[in-house]
């Protein structure tokens, strides 16, 4: 059977490249009917889907570059934001100081005040009880002299404004030689 178709092979003398006639005819027929067929109705439609692809991508970067400079406007706005809150804080902080070093020297004065106070005040308490001791003293010594000039002159010096102007002439000139040895 082979060798049959070898024979029938050989009979027939043609080129392998080009197909026989009929065989062409309907090759073309069916090409024709495909290419028509991909022209009016799938063409059409492969143009429209990647028309609309074309349209999405580009609306899409258009979108995105809208994205972008609005985040960038935004990002300029915070930016703006934050350098704005970072002065009222630079000056809050700076207004904080200054009312810190107000009330301490406030204080101060206020201190200085009170202990001027206190020493005035420790002062006249201190002269007031000078004063009393002083007196205190003038009596206790006054009382001392009289009694004893009344022992050394022998007679009672119980006269009270007797007593007083013996005690304040002998005072007197204790006074006077204690400012002279000065």
């Amino acid at each position: 059977m082979i060798a049959n178709l070898v024979q029938l092979a050989a009979e027939e003398e043609q080129n392998p490249l080009v197909p026989p006639g009929p065989e062409l005819l309907v090759g073309a027929l069916a090409f024709a009917i495909v290419f028509f067929f991909f022209w009016k109705k799938l063409l059409p439609n492969i143009n429209k889907v990647l028309e609309e692809r074309r349209e999405a991508i580009e609306g899409g970067i258009e979108k995105a570059e809208a994205a972008q400079t609005e985040a960038q406007s935004v990002l300029e706005q915070y930016k703006a934001q934050l350098a704005e809150a970072r002065h009222e804080a630079a000056r809050l902080r700076q207004e904080a100081q200054e009312q810190g070093a107000q009330l301490i020297a406030e204080m101060r004065a206020e201190g200085q005040r009170q202990r001027e106070e206190i020493v005035a005040a420790g002062h006249a308490q201190l002269a007031a009880d000078r004063k009393a001791a002083a007196q205190s003293l003038r009596q206790d010594v006054g009382q001392l002299a009289t009694d004893l000039a009344g022992k050394l002159v022998g007679e009672s010096l119980e006269d009270h404004a007797r007593q007083s102007r013996t005690i304040d002439r002998f005072l007197d000139e204790l006074e006077e030689k204690a400012e002279a040895t000065r």
